[in-house]
């Protein structure tokens, strides 16, 4: 299970080296700083378990913070379309 762990750190990695590249910094900070949440989770040495709690807190929490963005923060029609 760690070693899952270390491929998510290793595609949010690559998502923060693109959306940096993009000059997104903001969201290349928040995924630099995933990277370093899911390597340093890999290397715990943690019950498979523990890593499925983790991981469904980890969800728990992206899809609440995403849900109140979409609903609350984005202007609607600001897309230009």
């Amino acid at each position: 299970m760690e070693r899952m762990y270390r491929v998510l750190g290793f595609w949010t990695g690559i998502f923060a080296v693109m959306f940096y590249l993009g000059d997104m910094y903001t969201t290349s900070l928040i995924f630099f700083g995933q990277t370093g949440f899911f390597l340093l989770l890999s290397y715990l040495k943690l019950t498979e378990r523990m890593y499925i709690y983790i991981f469904g807190a980890y969800l728990t929490v992206f899809f609440v913070g995403f849900t109140y963005w979409t609903t609350f923060m984005m202007i609607p029609g600001a897309g230009g379309h």
